[in-house]
Formats: structure tokens, C-alpha cells, sequence
């Protein structure tokens, strides 16, 4: 009779190892997955300055897609995450204005590419930009940047190393997520 009390304990102790190592493949496999989606396919990011507003606020969290320049190459006013050029463990988000090859120059407060008599057709700033910068020649494979609240943004203008290389650039930034009630896709 002892051997038949003991079968039941035996079987409710494997079933419970059994159930535990399910639940701890199905964590494992959460994890892997997560850890593959955010360094392959995503890029996440915190919006730490006011140097975006009024597209993207200070706190706001995004979400960039890794994928977007794997079989094209970034365009002008494409907003994207990048490692800093001056400190790689920083990440940046700003918006390109030049692209590889292209002199970049501010005059009163506006853009000239290539030495145009015509200023770029600017998105939408939070104010009206000061200044004369330039002019900057952004070299290959490079890009120059700014961020959209051009008199309160350290960008390309300023920066030691101005220009952000191709292979540093992380994401196309997609969509603001945080906080739920302003998410939005970022243009």
C-alpha cells in the first residue's frame, strides 16, 4: 500500500517540475525575442531636451525602425536616431537637412543648399531660426542635421564632429508612443 501513496506525490512532483520548466522556456523565449526586436528590428528612445519641440517634446519616448535604410539611403527631413558623433554612447535625435555632398549654409535664418538663390523649403519649426552658420560641405556618406527647434538645439551647427555617418545612424524614428495620449506617427 505504500508504494501506490507514493505514485500520486511522484506524478504531482514531475507534473510541477514539468509545468515549471514550460514556464521558464516561455520566459526565456520573451526574452530572446525582445532582445532580438529592439537590436535588429527597433530602436528605442527618450526624448531628453526641448531641441525637437515642437514635433517630439521633452520625455516623450519613440520608437525607430532599424530596417528603414537597409536598402535605401535616409532623406532630407527624415528624422532619425543616431550615436552622437562627439560621444558614441549618447543617442541623438534630430531631423537631415544635407545630404552627402551638399554645402549646407544659414543665412538669416535660412537654409541654402548648394548655393541656391532659393532657401530649402523648411518643415514646420517651433520658431522662426536666427543666424548665419556655415557653410558646411557635409562630406560622403554623411549627413548634416538639425533639430526642429532650431534656436534651442546643440545639432550639427555646433557640434566638434558636425557631420553623422551613415553607419551611426540607428532608426528612422516612426512613432511617439509616450506619453499614450499625444501617440503619433513622426513626419
Amino acid at each position: 500500500m505504500s508504494s501506490t501513496s507514493k505514485e500520486p506525490a511522484a506524478k504531482e512532483k514531475d507534473s510541477t517540475a514539468k509545468e515549471l520548466f514550460q514556464w521558464l522556456i516561455a520566459i526565456l523565449a520573451a526574452v530572446a525575442i525582445a532582445l532580438f526586436v529592439d537590436n535588429f528590428l527597433i530602436v528605442n528612445a527618450q526624448i531628453p531636451s526641448g531641441s525637437m519641440e515642437n514635433t517630439i517634446m521633452t520625455g516623450d519616448r519613440v520608437v525607430g525602425n532599424r530596417l528603414s535604410y537597409l536598402t535605401k539611403d535616409p532623406e532630407r527631413y527624415d528624422v532619425i536616431i543616431f550615436k552622437y558623433p562627439d560621444d558614441e554612447s549618447q543617442l541623438f535625435i534630430k531631423r537631415i537637412i544635407g545630404l552627402p555632398g551638399e554645402t549646407v549654409e544659414i543665412r538669416d535664418g535660412h537654409i541654402y543648399i548648394d548655393g541656391s538663390s532659393e532657401p530649402l523649403e523648411d518643415v514646420e519649426t517651433k520658431e522662426y531660426m536666427v543666424g548665419n552658420y556655415g557653410p558646411y560641405t557635409v562630406p560622403e556618406g554623411c549627413y548634416f542635421v538639425m533639430g526642429d527647434n532650431r534656436n534651442d538645439s546643440k545639432d550639427s551647427r555646433y557640434w566638434i564632429n558636425p557631420y553623422v555617418s551613415k553607419d551611426k545612424i540607428l532608426g528612422k524614428a516612426v512613432f511617439r508612443y509616450w506619453p499614450i495620449t499625444k501617440m503619433k506617427t513622426i513626419k
